[in-house]
């Protein structure tokens, strides 16, 4: 039996949103716990508390620390017991909402998903990343069902820095390009729709991208935040987990475990879309792919999505490093075993390293070629 969980119950979406939503949160419980990043918290306190206050709610609130992983939710776990909690209320990015969202699944609360940037559709979907204290990720939880409450206030989206809509859109581009290749084929109904529901997220997001982000808060502005928080997470709903990772998702969480952390989720995926096409072009011969990543590289340019490993912060890693995250890209249990061809370590890290070269070239940089050499004769 196929279980599909394709949306919140009920999403409320305006400037402003948080001030007209006190009733709908109240009919999902009375003692909230507010889960949130320390700055997030902050951030929505003196928008979020007269609306929980005028509700005559009892909520306290607990910050989730730094990742969603186990030692972070047993200490939220804590919390939820010492409020006598009835409701959770996720309120940040993406990792501080798949906290909340595995902590009500654990406690079997209702959960209200409040995100402040639109770095991911995370505030959407049945799905939970937990990492590990380091940052590493570890595995994702599937959850029975969406969130009972998205509230997306495109006012508290606009406090958030430049890049982390930029990194959105990083993220929601991939869903094109890995549906694409692991699921293009499927005669599935629903999967069907899901992929050409990515093909046209694709297209919004190549023509508006670019105008939306000189226009924070403008009509296309919140059309693209449309775009990353909630179209993004409709097309996992539909096509479940083959419909939202491939290769692009499985270079980000490889990526994860080298011990530098300076660019964020969408932003290191993005970076995986360009390895995905290069390993089609080089492995497949793909010429679609080589004028998808040239196409990609342009757009790439033009909003300022990292391109190379460098653009990520990681030009000095050794090639051990670069071997263990493409060996952790590509473990048995690895979602880019879903590329309908087979990868080995070293075409991984010949991809890794060559996402700008010419199109449909096989000939890399003359020092990552001797070094990638080297690391395949030992």
């Amino acid at each position: 039996m196929l279980c599909l969980s394709v949306a919140p119950a009920q999403v409320i979406r305006a400037p402003q949103a948080l001030e007209t939503a006190g009733s709908a949160i109240a009919r999902l419980g009375h003692r909230p716990l507010i889960v949130g990043g320390d700055r997030s918290l902050v951030a929505v306190q003196s928008r979020l508390k007269p609306v929980l206050e005028a509700q005559k709610l009892k909520f306290t609130q607990a910050s989730y620390g730094r990742d969603c992983s186990k030692a972070s939710l047993a200490a939220l776990k804590q919390a939820v017991a010492a409020h006598k909690a009835d409701l959770i209320i996720g309120v940040g990015g993406g990792k501080a909402l798949d906290a909340a969202k595995l902590l009500a699944y654990q406690c079997e609360l209702p959960i209200v998903t409040i995100p402040t940037s639109a770095a991911t559709c995370a505030a959407w979907t049945a799905l939970s990343n937990v990492y590990s204290e380091d940052g590493a990720f570890l595995y994702d939880v599937s959850l029975p069902n969406c969130p009972n409450l998205l509230i997306l206030d495109y006012d508290l989206v606009q406090t958030a820095p430049r890049h982390t809509l930029v990194a959105g859109i990083g993220d929601a581009i991939a869903k094109w390009y890995e549906a694409s290749v692991s699921s293009g084929h499927s005669e599935q109904t629903l999967i069907i729709a899901a992929v050409q529901q990515a093909r046209v997220l694709r297209d919004i997001l190549f023509q508006k991208s670019a105008t939306a982000l000189q226009a924070p808060g403008s009509e296309v502005w919140r059309e693209v935040v449309d775009a990353t928080v909630l179209l993004a997470g409709v097309i996992g709903g539909l096509g479940g987990a083959q419909c939202r990772t491939v290769a692009a998702h499985a270079v980000h969480n490889g990526l994860t475990h080298l011990p530098i952390h300076s660019s964020i989720h969408g932003e290191k995926v993005s970076y995986g879309i360009l390895v995905q096409l290069r390993l089609e072009e080089m492995v497949q011969g793909n010429q679609l792919a080589a004028t998808a990543r040239q196409q990609l590289l342009k757009f790439y340019t033009e909003i300022g999505l990292p391109q190379t490993l460098a653009d990520l912060g990681l030009e000095n890693i050794t090639i051990t490093q670069l071997k263990q995250a493409a060996e952790i890209a590509l473990n048995p249990k690895s979602d880019i075993h879903r590329l309908p061809f087979k990868v080995v370590t070293e075409q991984l890290m010949a991809a890794m390293v060559s996402t700008t070269a010419p199109a449909n070239s096989n000939i890399l940089n003359p020092i990552t070629t001797n070094l990638v050499n080297e690391e395949v004769a030992q």
